[in-house]
């Protein structure tokens, strides 16, 4: 796949994955921020930073938004000046497996949709040596929501993203790995379709237009449609969990 066709059929788009600002300000509420002014706070795999310019307006410290995409970043760039956020956002053009932090310095690590890239365990284990004891970890990944599937639905995922798995796996990853788990929620359907489907469907024809209907953009764009119809034949067989957990210590 076209890594640039992808970037710029995401890069107007206020989210890159499912997910909104109730759900983001769900999980915030699952995290003791109290009384607590200098954060240090890391949203791995940020896009175009929504749930950044939510965690900006809801808590106090610094955040560093990464990702590697730098049009994505520069989105959130602006977004964060038009919200007059950009003293507390520092964009961080880096990749989620190479980042720069000091071992135990943040306070929370936040990824929304994009610890798949990783792999969830291997995200966990790396992501943790960063975290200060007592520290949170808050993460949106891909899940079944029944222990019995449709075999197409299970082929597709398993092909995807071997390590889907049920609710109860990913809190064992986390358990394993030295995380005591606070609290966890399943992301509404609202979350795919009005948040995250919608803008992209809505962006198609001027994309098309920009890539001059190249046929690699065609095909993006027809993927796109299939996963969307997808999606809303077996949406009650999988979503994303969203994972609060606390680093032991």
């Amino acid at each position: 796949m076209n890594y640039d066709l992808l970037i710029d059929l995401h890069k107007n788009n206020p989210r890159q994955g499912p997910g909104s600002e109730e759900m983001s300000l769900k999980a915030l509420s699952f995290i003791d921020i109290t009384n607590k002014t200098n954060l240090q706070i890391a949203d791995i795999g940020c896009g175009t930073g929504a749930q950044t310019m939510t965690l900006a307006q809801h808590t106090q410290g610094q955040i560093t938004a990464v990702d590697l995409s730098a049009v994505f970043l520069e989105k959130l760039h602006i977004r964060a000046q038009e919200k007059s956020l950009s003293d507390r956002i520092r964009p961080l053009e880096r990749s989620m497996d190479d980042l720069p932090f000091e071992e135990a310095s943040l306070d929370i690590i936040w990824s929304e949709g994009a610890i798949y890239i990783l792999g969830f365990e291997k995200g966990v284990q790396y992501w943790s040596r960063f975290l200060k004891p007592g520290g949170y970890l808050a993460v949106s990944e891909i899940s079944w929501l029944t222990t019995s599937r449709p075999p197409q639905l299970e082929d597709y995922w398993i092909k995807a993203y071997p390590e889907i798995g049920m609710v109860s796996d990913k809190i064992k990853v986390l358990e394993r790995n030295g995380f005591t788990p606070v609290a966890h929620f399943i992301l509404p359907p609202v979350c795919w379709t009005e948040h995250y489907y919608e803008p992209i469907r809505q962006g198609f024809s001027s994309f098309l237009e920009r890539q001059q209907e190249s046929e690699e953009a065609l095909e993006l764009v027809e993927g796109e449609r299939e996963e969307m119809a997808f999606y809303e034949k077996y949406q009650s067989y999988y979503s994303y969990g969203f994972y609060i957990a606390r680093k032991w210590g």
